[in-house]
C-alpha cells in the first residue's frame, strides 16, 4: 500500500504533466475548411502534411463554400483556400470581407472557359460556327459540359447565346467530360469541351482556351484564402508560411495527378509523394 501510495505521487505529476502537454497540442491545432472542388481537397491535404511533419494537428472540415465562409468569419473555422476573386466568389466574400484576412492569392489565374486541344485550329469561340462540321456527332455540333447546375454551365449557356452558337450544350459530369476530352486526344479528333483552370489534365496535355471577345465567362479570377482574424496571433509561423505560398498550373497540377494516381479515397497519401517529391518548392514556402 505504501508503494502503491509512493507510485501515485510520482505519476500525479507526470500525469499533469502530460495533460499539459496535451492542451498545449491542441492550443496548437488547426481546422481548414474544404469543399468538393478537386483543387481545393488537394491543397487541404497538402497542407495538413506540410502541417503534421511540423507537429501541428490539422482537422480538415468538409461544406460549402458560404458555409465555410461564414464559419472563418465567426471562427469556428481556422481558414479555408478557395476563394475566387474578383468575380467568382464575390458575392459571398463581400458578406465576411470585413471579418477576415485574405491569404494570397496563391494561384494567380484561374479561368472558366471553352477549351480544345493544341492541334485544332480553332482559337476563339467567334470561329465555332464557322467549323461546326469539325465538332459535329450525328449531325449536331456540340460541347461537351459538366454537371448542369453548375455555374460553369450557366455561363457556357450565356456564351451559347452571346455568339448565337449553332451547338448542342451537353450536360455530363466532370468525369464523363474528361473521359471525352481523353478519347479525342488519343485518337486525335476535334473536341471542345467546358473547362477550368485550376484542373489537373492541363498538366497532362496541350490544351488551350477558345479567346472570349466578348466576355461571356467573365474576367481572370486569382485564388485566395482566408483565415480568421486571430489566426495570425495564435499561429504567426503558419500564416507567415501561407502568405509565402504560390502554385501555378504545372503545380498544382502535378499535385492533382499525384492524389489521382494514388488514390482520391485517400488524398493524404497522394499529397504526401507530391511533397517528398517537391522539397525544394515547399521548403520556399516554409522558411
Amino acid at each position: 500500500m505504501t508503494k502503491l501510495l509512493g507510485l501515485c505521487k510520482w505519476l500525479l505529476p507526470v500525469v499533469f504533466l502530460l495533460t499539459g502537454a496535451t492542451v498545449r497540442a491542441e492550443d496548437k491545432s488547426i481546422t481548414i475548411g474544404v469543399n468538393n472542388w478537386a483543387e481545393n481537397i488537394a491543397v487541404a491535404n497538402m497542407w495538413k502534411v506540410l502541417l503534421d511533419e511540423r507537429g501541428i494537428k490539422v482537422q480538415l472540415q468538409n461544406a460549402d463554400k458560404a458555409l465555410i465562409y461564414n464559419s472563418v468569419a465567426q471562427g469556428k473555422i481556422d481558414l479555408t483556400f478557395e476563394v475566387w476573386l474578383p468575380a467568382g466568389d464575390k458575392p459571398a466574400f463581400d458578406k465576411v470581407k470585413d471579418r477576415v484576412v485574405q491569404i494570397g492569392p496563391w494561384f494567380k489565374e484561374a479561368n472558366l472557359g471553352l477549351v480544345v486541344p493544341d492541334y485544332v485550329a480553332v482559337d476563339s469561340i467567334d470561329q465555332l460556327n464557322a467549323n461546326k462540321s469539325l465538332f459535329a456527332s450525328s449531325g449536331r455540333a456540340k460541347i461537351v459540359g459538366i454537371d448542369s447546375g453548375s455555374s460553369l454551365m450557366q455561363l457556357t449557356e450565356k456564351a451559347k447565346t452571346t455568339y448565337q452558337l449553332d451547338y448542342d450544350v451537353q450536360s455530363s459530369s466532370e468525369s464523363a467530360m474528361v473521359l471525352s476530352l481523353e478519347r479525342a486526344i488519343q485518337r486525335k479528333e476535334p473536341i471542345v469541351v467546358t473547362l477550368w483552370k485550376p484542373h489537373w489534365i492541363w498538366s497532362k496535355y496541350k490544351l488551350k482556351y477558345l479567346k472570349d471577345p466578348k466576355g461571356a465567362y467573365g474576367s481572370t479570377d486569382s485564388i485566395y484564402g482566408i483565415e480568421s482574424q486571430t489566426f495570425r496571433k495564435q499561429h504567426p509561423d503558419v500564416e507567415r508560411w501561407l502568405q509565402q505560398w504560390k502554385m501555378d498550373d504545372n503545380s498544382l497540377g502535378s499535385l492533382m495527378s499525384e492524389i489521382i494516381k494514388q488514390g482520391v479515397s485517400n488524398p493524404e497519401k497522394g499529397a504526401k509523394a507530391w511533397i517528398d517529391a517537391n522539397r525544394t518548392l515547399v521548403q520556399q514556402w516554409t522558411k
